[in-house]
């Protein structure tokens, strides 16, 4: 079989049924030579999977170790910023970047060829390509002007890559036939943890560069370096996110598409503890794990109460210690072990595989995948984009109607918390509720937890 671009498939599946096949064959091809990724030729190569080859450049990045960062030379290094300091930040990201995108094609490449088939896959492996070439070429910053143009290029970039999480998500959900839970899990932990790193990285510079060129101006409130708040405040984050979702209309996402008949609000949130903890940390991560527990566990108790006029609160207890900063969600939804969930453990939720979350299969939740993956808004993983999506008038319904589940959040906040070395735990009461208990390092001394 011969695929445009004059590459050739050695191992001609075509005959093959859907579901049969190798899982452990792989896609070989001859390499195909294509001057420069632009216009027809790059669209017509990155179309058909052609650099699905051992590549000379590749193997070489792929060859180096990424340069892990932790929180607080990320801090240190944004503070007391000069030209000197922010080219050099520049250069950094853009020599760091590639590397980071070439372990995880080498991971892409290392698929089965029935996975690398998937809908969705094939993308993110043209996307990770193009980045990685787009990268490696970019010419050294020497100046703040040329710093401007790499910011540009920056946000050209991130803005392309939006569909990679839904992409991701739609191709290893359809490819949990053929592989091993603890295959795909790696493997799915693997690219989305090298994922947040690159934003991050990319992310941390922009918003240095904004500050230093005066686009933005310092934020009178939580004091911060970049995307890093070194006085984040728990308590007022989770005041925030329990704001956000109260205000939301009272609906059930795809369970439930009719008014609430007792005309209630969702489950309000107490917070107690160590109500003036700070520390340093990267705001919206934490956001978006809170907004999610806390999302999680107001729908487990409308649900369970949803015949009762009243709904129990749901409890946050922030623990402010030595080394690590607490916070546990608990509420009186029902648990987490229930036929509805399908899964035998409360951390099978964090899991891509069909065989320890059977919902991962269902037509909903593809749906719902294949509908986000060709959104050109795609999946940022933050707490705006959840807002946006519960834009209403009037108190009614979200304007897009009930909302089906893509399955992101527990997984994403998983990844956000284990980043810098934190944890993310799920207790199920069953027949009572469920605690979530994260555990985030305080000293911001912990590496970034990326995998080579």
């Amino acid at each position: 079989m011969n695929w445009p671009g004059s590459c050739t498939v050695h191992n001609d599946t075509s005959h093959l049924q859907p579901g049969q096949g190798d899982p452990g064959l792989k896609l070989k091809l001859r390499p195909c030579s294509i001057p420069r990724f632009d216009g027809v030729a790059r669209r017509r190569c990155l179309s058909t999977g052609v650099n699905f080859y051992q590549n000379r450049q590749l193997e070489l990045y792929a060859s180096k170790e990424a340069k892990r960062l932790t929180l607080r030379q990320l801090v240190f290094f944004g503070r007391s910023m000069d030209e000197d300091r922010l080219i050099k930040s520049a250069n950094y990201v853009r020599t760091e970047l590639p590397v980071r995108l070439a372990h995880r094609i080498r991971d892409l490449q290392a698929l089965p060829y029935i996975v690398v088939t998937q809908e969705g896959v094939a993308r993110v492996y043209e996307l990770y390509w193009l980045a990685f070439e787009r990268f490696r070429k970019y010419p050294p910053i020497t100046n703040l002007l040329e710093n401007e143009e790499y910011c540009d290029f920056l946000r050209e970039v991130l803005q392309e890559h939006a569909s990679v999480i839904p992409n991701l998500s739609l191709g290893l959900s359809l490819s949990s036939p053929y592989l091993p839970p603890d295959q795909l899990d790696s493997f799915m932990r693997r690219m989305l943890i090298s994922r947040v790193s690159r934003r991050v990285l990319a992310e941390h510079h922009l918003a240095l560069s904004d500050v230093y060129s005066g686009r933005t101006k310092e934020a009178t409130g939580e004091p911060h370096v970049g995307i890093i708040f070194t006085g984040l405040d728990v308590k007022r984050s989770i005041e925030k996110c329990s704001r956000l979702l109260r205000e939301r209309p009272f609906g059930f996402e795809d369970d439930i598409d009719t008014p609430d008949p007792h005309n209630r609000k969702w489950p309000e949130v107490v917070i107690e503890g160590h109500l003036d903890t700070k520390f340093s940390y990267i705001k919206e991560h934490l956001e978006y794990i809170i907004l999610e527990l806390l999302k999680n566990s107001m729908r487990a108790t409308a649900l369970k109460y949803i015949d009762s006029p009243e709904f129990p609160p749901i409890l946050a207890t922030v623990v402010g210690g030595d080394k690590h900063v607490g916070i546990r969600i608990s509420d009186q939804g029902g648990g987490l072990l229930t036929p509805q969930n399908l899964i035998k453990f409360p951390s099978d939720l964090f899991s891509f595989s069909h065989i320890r979350n059977a919902g991962r299969m269902e037509d909903a939740r593809i749906g719902a995948l294949r509908s986000a993956s060709s959104n050109p808004s795609g999946v940022w993983a933050t707490v705006g984009e959840q807002v946006g999506r519960w834009s209403t008038t009037r108190g009614s319904l979200p304007a897009s109607g009930t909302q089906s589940r893509i399955g992101i959040g527990l997984p994403m906040s998983n990844i956000y918390a284990t980043y810098f070395g934190g944890t993310l735990e799920l207790v199920s009461l069953d027949g009572w509720g469920t605690d979530a208990y994260v555990r985030l390092p305080r000293l911001g001394t912990n590496l970034e937890g990326i995998e080579v």
